[in-house]
């Protein structure tokens, strides 16, 4: 094959070590010279990697995306090398060395000898300031999460003491339901007094709430729950610290209140925020996740189809002699997959074109009586979210909605009538014959206006 590349390297990375490769022209001799050589991971030695291959003159390097492992690898030749130096983080399934050959040092000469030919592709790397949104949006996911499990602890303390407040109340962390929890940490037992500490609509259920709370409470209880409570309102508070960091896109004033400037690191990006917003079931936070994980520069995906293909919301392919087997769907970045699938969500409550299309294919795979038809309807509706976003932030242009009846306006009525006719006949087995009412009234048994004979 032919050399697209002349200097190349291939870098074989691992925690406390990295193996380097570097094949270049030899002027003496028709062959290619190729040398190797191992560093350190320490950040010095990697700077010094960098300044060897900047000596030899590569142009161009090749790694692997082993984890957090190349961060660092990437950042030093970044610094040695500047923005003439291209670097490819390329995915390991797709340049897996021969079998019986594994080495580190034969890792990073298959690595050098695909990148010369061209037959290695980079994967997406946002730019720093997107990173940098991305690992406070990718944060603020994890503490909520976290969030979550400390309300189920707290949840599972209040059952082996036997306090059932979660059954009466529809939310055990509101204003009611934290004014019990502080009362039972600071030592309260009395059920009646608990129940008066009650706010709102849930006044109503005082009688509920008595004997919701009269439980084997104990001080061992009392203090788990005060754990679990100072837990959470850190957890609260790192939360909104993340919330604040990465700001908002502003609002737009009007006649009632004033308009709210961006703010945070996602102020530059206002413009793209709004026109995702433009989506059915896409806010703010989702769209400030979906700038996060792909950028808003669409030119690095040639098309729609190609960032569905990477998000892995592509439907998988298994075909082989003619035949279609089930196949699921590929790999991809689970954190817009599941973005996306909540958004699809959203949307399905909502009279749109992509509210219709959810319903259409929950009932296309089963409706309620099959489990998964949700799940399926989500993720297709997830598929077409994403090449809609590809779409808006392409054009510029925010999103248009088809409409509800998009499905059923495009049906023409007479062919419609003639296919129900049919369905009708074949079911009871009798001739269908249309009439006008002229003006009248439908019959009770006749209401939509036909009249069957035998």
């Amino acid at each position: 094959m032919d050399v697209l590349y002349t200097h190349v390297a291939g870098i074989d990375v691992h925690k406390k070590q990295i193996t380097v490769t570097v094949r270049t022209p030899d002027p003496r001799r028709p062959v290619r010279r190729e040398k190797t050589r191992t560093f350190r991971t320490f950040y010095g030695d990697l700077l010094a990697m960098g300044s060897w291959l900047a000596e030899l003159g590569v142009t161009r390097v090749a790694m692997e995306s082993t984890g957090p492992y190349w961060w660092p690898v990437y950042a030093a030749l970044r610094e040695t090398g500047g923005l003439g130096l291209t670097i490819d983080v390329v995915n390991a399934a797709h340049v897996k060395a021969v079998p019986g050959r594994k080495t580190d040092v034969k890792d990073s000469q298959w690595l050098a000898r695909l990148l010369e030919v061209g037959l290695l592709r980079g994967s997406f790397l946002p730019p720093d300031d997107i990173r940098e949104i991305r690992d406070l949006t990718r944060y603020q996911t994890k503490l909520t999460e976290e969030r979550s499990r400390e309300k189920q602890r707290l949840l599972k303390v209040l059952e082996a003491a036997g306090i059932k407040l979660d059954v009466v109340a529809s939310d055990t962390f509101g204003v009611s339901g934290r004014a019990m929890l502080d009362a039972l940490v600071a030592g309260e037992r009395d059920p009646h007094v608990l129940a008066g500490l009650a706010r709102g609509v849930l006044r109503n259920k005082t009688d509920d709430l008595r004997l919701a709370l009269s439980g084997r409470f104990t001080t061992h209880h009392g203090q788990m729950i005060g754990f679990h409570l100072e837990r959470l309102d850190h957890l609260d508070q790192m939360i909104d610290q993340v919330k604040k960091k990465i700001g908002h896109a502003g609002v737009a004033g009007t006649s009632r209140r004033p308009a709210v400037a961006p703010t945070g690191l996602v102020a530059p990006f206002t413009a793209q925020i709004q026109l995702l917003s433009s989506i059915p079931g896409i806010s703010d936070r989702v769209a400030t996740v979906i700038i996060s994980e792909i950028g808003v520069d669409m030119s690095r995906f040639p098309s729609a189809k190609h960032l569905a293909a990477w998000a892995g919301l592509a439907p998988g392919n298994n075909e082989s002699a003619g035949r279609r087997r089930r196949a699921r769907h590929r790999k991809g970045n689970t954190h817009v997959q599941s973005i996306l699938i909540e958004a699809a969500l959203a949307a399905s409550r909502t009279r749109t074109r992509l509210g219709a299309r959810f319903h259409r294919l929950h009932r296309r795979f089963g409706g309620r009586a099959n489990n998964t038809a949700g799940k399926k309807a989500a993720f297709a509706v997830a598929h077409t979210l994403i090449k809609v976003i590809w779409a808006v932030l392409t054009s510029g242009q925010p999103y248009t909605d088809l409409g509800h009846d998009f499905y059923t306006r495009r049906i023409n009525p007479e062919h419609h009538t003639r296919r129900l006719i049919a369905q009708l006949e074949a079911i009871s087995g009798k001739k269908i014959i249309l009439a006008d009412h002229d003006g009248e009234p439908p019959r009770p048994d006749d209401s939509h206006g036909s009249e069957a004979a035998a």
